[in-house]
């Protein structure tokens, strides 16, 4: 095993735990994501500003709640989804867990390579052939952080966080003074509509692909408490934060992207500075998902190699243009990715009652297909749902594997003979 490189394909070890601020501070980069105020501001312009507090409270604890759970396991385990996926879908059909979580976090990367490179453009409006380069670079240079680790993102958190959570306090100080302090915000009436079932969706739908994952971080915690804990922080402040922010802004300015509110403010060194930082504190976590999801896919321990040859497959897609198709993207998580969360929690519950064996003395089968049966249920499920797909294909999920395995009862993972 190559202690060295963050144990890719077995329990994290006792030399990696780690207490709770870095945990927490890592995480917390995660969700401190600017294109979660997009969610924000299309609930801002729909609802009074009360009604937007209540939402961005209930969405939230239960994103926390729900990463709080798989972090706990990870915590315990020592594994990450993608690992715990083998217990559930079995040796070969963890791939399945594996191919999801990497499409979801290669889609998230292109994504934001191709904005940081779109935006920067047209801000310091630099020639237009300057972009594809620029993605390159981008593309290149946010994957420096996940070459060097769980360090490397714990590092740039100290640095991005405490700033860009200045400059944001300081946008929202500038807005609220300009729409007339808290009357004005209590006084602005929404000019579209929104069900509270569709806005709890959008808040929680937003991120529920990324929580499934935080198990890459929990896993390295010290204790199942700081796991819970730090989730609970990270999402329900962090990602409540971003939310908040998002309807803040477009009920003053009618714009959610902070980064645009900064230009109007007045502010455009700045808002270079926020788009920079934040980009790069959510890129380096996503393609360092992207990586252990490539290990564990061609079981390989070399995560340095799979960091690079991901982060090229990230600039390709975003050279051909995956800025455009963020909305449907975001659709499409929602549905497949949460399901998975709710078949590992079922199956470490339900079925080894809180305890997995070690993954190296496990001799598991090839394809659990109840594990994957109970998976489709609930994608299917939660994509024609009308209402807060990620929870029902959670709950769907955990529900269908329970049951399957109780009228089909499977044996836990048998020890490998000595």
């Amino acid at each position: 095993m190559n202690t060295h490189d963050e144990s890719p394909l077995t329990e994290t070890p006792d030399s990696q735990r780690k207490g709770f601020f870095p945990i927490a501070l890592v995480l917390f980069s995660f969700t401190f994501f600017t294109a979660t105020m997009f969610a924000g501001g299309k609930i801002g312009v729909a609802f009074e500003f009360t009604d937007i507090l209540w939402i961005t409270v209930i969405g939230n604890v239960l994103l926390g709640l729900y990463a709080a759970s798989l972090g706990l396991i990870s915590a315990r385990s020592g594994l990450n989804t993608v690992l715990m996926g083998r217990f559930c879908f079995g040796n070969l059909g963890s791939k399945l867990s594996d191919f999801l979580l990497g499409f979801a976090e290669l889609g998230w990367y292109a994504w934001g390579t191709a904005t940081l490179a779109i935006s920067l453009t047209k801000i310091v409006h630099l020639p237009e052939t300057w972009t594809i380069p620029l993605m390159v670079l981008f593309g290149l240079g946010f994957s420096i952080t996940a070459i060097v680790g769980f360090k490397g993102l714990e590092f740039l958190s100290k640095i991005s966080i405490p700033l860009m959570f200045i400059l944001l306090v300081v946008s929202i100080y500038l807005a609220t003074q300009h729409v007339g302090g808290w009357h004005g915000l209590n006084s602005a009436q929404p000019t579209e509509k929104m069900t509270f079932a569709t806005a709890i969706t959008m808040v929680f739908g937003t991120f529920a692909s990324g929580a499934t994952q935080i198990t890459n971080w929990t896993r390295m915690a010290k204790s199942s408490r700081v796991a819970v804990w730090a989730c609970l922080v990270s999402f329900i402040i962090g990602n409540g934060i971003m939310v908040l922010a998002g309807a803040w802004m477009a009920i003053v300015y009618q714009q959610a992207d902070i980064v645009e509110v900064l230009i109007l403010q007045g502010l455009s060194l700045a808002a270079i500075v926020m788009l920079c930082l934040n980009l790069w504190t959510i890129q380096g976590p996503t393609i360092y998902n992207v990586s252990a999801a490539a290990c564990h896919l061609v079981r390989t321990e070399r995560r340095k190699t799979m960091v690079l040859a991901s982060a090229a497959i990230g600039i390709v897609l975003a050279v051909l243009g995956m800025y455009q198709f963020l909305i449907p993207f975001l659709l499409l998580l929602g549905a497949i990715i949460p399901p998975l969360g709710g078949v590992i929690m079922a199956d470490y519950w339900v079925r080894y009652k809180g305890k997995y064996p070690r993954l190296c003395d496990a001799q598991l089968p090839n394809f659990n297909w109840l594990g994957l049966s109970a998976y489709a249920i609930g994608a299917i499920c939660a994509y024609v749902s009308p209402w807060v797909a990620p929870i029902v294909g959670i709950a769907v999920a955990f529900a269908c594997y329970a049951t399957l395995t109780a009228i089909f009862p499977i044996k836990h993972a048998q020890l490998k003979e000595a």
